[in-house]
């Protein structure tokens, strides 16, 4: 296995690693907004190939010279050593393929500010949230921006997502997952949640993410 790319700037271009893939489906956490909890996790291919900085974009190929995935990150500690990862080619060609097609990527939307119920204190869950004593997962409703699909299809501030097409959501993570991964802009959703203890359904049409 091959990496290729240019670390560190233009001086290095093409620069080539080669090395061992210890697993094609690592997870790791990924935290966009600097809050302290996982918004994303990017299911990567782990390479002891040498990946450094400038190296993100660079092709992942096999022996073959096939392109197996891009390479996205490593890991940056001190006591760590050949540990990188990359994108594999399955979850990254619909994106080149969007790109070159349309210039952007659509991504659909609720329109709702959500967090997961693991950040709420148990005892919160039951006084504020008024859940159910078997409801511990899911994620709430902190903000509903007007005229959103959400905001059309009813659902409220405080309102607790438990479910997607009958799919369970246990957090923000899983709910972004069949989002992005399996709807699309102009899918009719079927949303089951909690509001002042009684379950709910409601159909949401997602629109574009902005």
């Amino acid at each position: 296995m091959i990496a290729i790319g240019n670390p560190l700037g233009l001086q290095f271009a093409g620069s080539v690693t080669q090395g061992i893939i210890s697993g094609k489906l690592r997870t790791v956490p990924q935290d966009f907004n600097n809050d302290g909890r996982p918004d994303w996790q990017a299911e990567v291919i782990q390479t002891d190939a040498a990946i450094n900085p400038g190296n993100s974009g660079g092709a992942l190929i096999n022996m073959k010279g096939q392109l197996i995935g891009i390479n996205s990150m490593k890991i940056n500690e001190e006591a760590v050593e050949g540990i990188g990862f990359s994108i594999p080619i399955d979850t990254a060609k619909p994106v080149m393929d969007e790109l070159e097609k349309t210039g952007k990527v659509v991504r659909p939307y609720l329109g709702l500010e959500l967090y997961s119920l693991d950040d709420v204190p148990k005892e919160e869950l039951h006084r504020s949230l008024k859940l159910p004593g078997n409801i511990d997962k899911g994620v709430y409703v902190w903000s509903v921006e007007t005229f959103s699909p959400a905001d059309k299809a009813g659902i409220k501030r405080l309102d607790v997502i438990t479910a997607l097409d009958g799919k369970e959501i246990t957090d923000m993570i899983a709910l972004r997952r069949i989002l992005f991964q399996e709807k699309k802009v102009g899918d009719k959703v079927k949303v089951t949640y909690y509001r002042d203890g009684k379950k709910h359904e409601t159909t949401v049409t997602l629109g574009e993410q902005k």
